[in-house]
């Protein structure tokens, strides 16, 4: 959980986009209003509509000291990335106590007991999601993305159909339905909530608790009707679906297959060992209702946009299905996964080091030119508590590697260990070793700075062309109003390069004069113009 959050600034962009909104919300401007049912940056609104994410972040900023925003504004984002691991472990779990999941009783007893088996499964589930390589990077940005992550597994959890912990299940259906709702997906709720809601109806039902399961119906049905009205009454529906073309059916089962890999092969396997019984799904809740969520889930990234970060919520159901493929994996299969993660993460691990060196040394010298090529302002630094973690975490690897290829293990989530660990190996060296250039990368830090080098301490800016990751950028970075050119007065405007033909229509030779065209040292493509307002110009037009 803790790498990729801690010891950087908000990245590029939909990261620095939910953090610019927060910080509008939280630190406003003086005098300035702020509607927190329809968030601003520099005027300009949050197309996705997800409100509750942008104010968990802006509580948190307004709670933190001067400095601490964006570490503040991560905070509800790590409680949410420990509440899907934790919602997809209790998901899993309570899925394999139902009757239909349970393996064959043996003729003369020695059969696992449910409770140990569904133990088995929900850890083979929660290793099969973190080692999704899609989780890695949109679970640790503070977007909608990973808030809708986190209450589509709530919400997964909260519709199983188990008996156990009934008022936590109905309270976590609750709080997924609604925070669904608020973060931008209330189509989605409604379709999710809809599906559990037809489980529950269709289920085998158990005569021993008959009463109880005919309330929680009741319950499901209002929260979903809830939930509806919540959305109607903040005007949050919008539809953004998008016209099908074969191009994007290539492109989306590429994203599909890398996205969702090992588990994704493993959920197909799954519904292949169950075929006989999927016409029957919705009386097999194990099977019925992650299989619901997973359609739904990439049905909605497909029809809105070929988008990693619409297939994150897909994860915690696919995971389930590949937990339930474990008890029938051939042994062939179970090699070919352990060699080939083997083989592909410790490659990935020993590439990284080996930049990390020549970052550090200068050797190999074609890797050092390459990286001074990629970032030509950025100056290495060494973090000797960055190296100590990520030797730590290299010791861990190799421990689990010789634990794993030692005989006889019978762990039924064996298989699924080295993706897990491997997904988490490779991630732990890039936010250790390679932080320092990430961060100089990915950031619009550099660029600000580069900015404000020429322009001292400007009481506000002007922007023109930019977008809202670049406004945010420079009102975080800057540390001074951002607003647009329309209906403000300031010395400094700062255009995005590639808006200059438009701005030149409206540009008055005799109010602006060029100072200097900045460019991202590590994007030439992306650079900005610096304005100053002429000494000549008339009185603004506006206070």
């Amino acid at each position: 959980m803790l790498p990729g959050f801690v010891g950087r600034h908000p990245w590029k962009n939909a990261d620095l986009e939910a953090f610019g909104f927060m910080l509008a919300l939280a630190r406003p401007e003086t005098g300035q209003a702020v509607s927190w049912l329809k968030p601003l940056l520099a005027g300009q609104a949050e197309p996705s509509l997800a409100l509750l994410p942008l104010w968990l972040g802006a509580w948190c900023i307004r709670l933190a000291p001067t400095g601490w925003e964006a570490v503040a504004a991560r905070l509800p984002f790590m409680a949410m990335l420990v509440l899907t691991l934790a919602a997809t472990w209790q998901g899993v779990y309570a899925l394999a106590r139902t009757r239909a999941a349970q393996p064959v009783a043996f003729a003369f007893g020695g059969e696992a007991r449910p409770a140990d088996y569904a133990r088995t499964l929900a850890d083979g589930g929660v290793l099969a999601l973190l080692g999704c390589l899609g989780l890695a990077l949109l679970s640790h940005e503070i977007t909608p993305a990973l808030s809708q992550l986190c209450f589509t597994s709530l919400l997964f959890y909260g519709l199983t159909t188990t008996p156990r912990q009934r008022w936590v299940r109905l309270g976590a259906a609750a709080t997924g339905l609604l925070g669904l709702t608020l973060s931008g997906a209330p189509s989605m709720a409604l379709l999710l909530g809809l599906g559990g809601w037809l489980v529950h109806v269709l289920e085998q039902p158990d005569p021993n608790h008959r009463s109880p399961r005919t309330l929680d119906k009741a319950l499901l049905a209002l929260f979903i009707l809830l939930s509806v009205t919540l959305a109607g009454a903040l005007d949050l529906w919008r539809w953004r679906v998008l016209p099908v073309t074969p191009g994007r059916l290539n492109e989306f089962t590429r994203l599909l297959l890398w996205f969702t890999w090992p588990a994704g092969p493993l959920a197909l396997w799954s519904l292949w060992r169950w075929r006989r019984q999927l016409l029957q799904g919705w009386r097999i809740p194990h099977i019925g209702l992650p299989l619901w969520f997973a359609l739904v889930t990439v049905g909605t990234a497909w029809c809105t946009a070929p988008s990693d970060r619409a297939l994150l919520s897909a994860l915690p159901a696919i995971a389930t299905l590949a937990a339930f493929a474990l008890p029938t994996l051939r042994r062939s299969v179970g090699a070919f996964i352990d060699w080939f993660t083997l083989l592909f993460f410790s490659l990935g691990a020993l590439f990284i080091w080996v930049v990390w060196l020549a970052m550090q040394t200068g050797i190999p010298a074609v890797t050092a030119r390459n990286v001074a090529r990629a970032a030509p302002e950025f100056v290495p630094s060494l973090s000797w508590l960055a190296l100590l973690v990520a030797a730590l975490a290299v010791l861990g690897w190799l421990a689990l590697v010789r634990w794993r290829t030692a005989r006889h293990r019978v762990e039924l989530w064996k298989s699924l260990v080295l993706p897990a660990a491997g997904a988490a190996l490779c991630w732990l060296l890039l936010m250790t070793l390679w932080l320092p250039l990430l961060d100089f990368a990915r950031s619009y830090g550099p660029l600000v700075r580069n900015v404000n080098a020429l322009m001292g301490a400007p009481a506000c800016v002007q922007v023109y062309g930019m977008n809202r990751a670049q406004m945010a950028a420079f009102q975080y970075h800057g540390n001074y109003p951002v607003h647009r050119l329309e209906g403000h007065a300031c010395e400094w405007l700062v255009i995005d390069a590639d808006a200059l033909p438009a701005f030149q229509r409206l540009l008055d030779a005799n109010e602006w004069d060029l100072v200097k065209k900045v460019w991202r040292p590590s994007d030439n493509n992306e650079n900005v113009i610096l304005f100053k307002r002429s000494s000549a110009a008339a009185e603004p037009r506006h206070e």
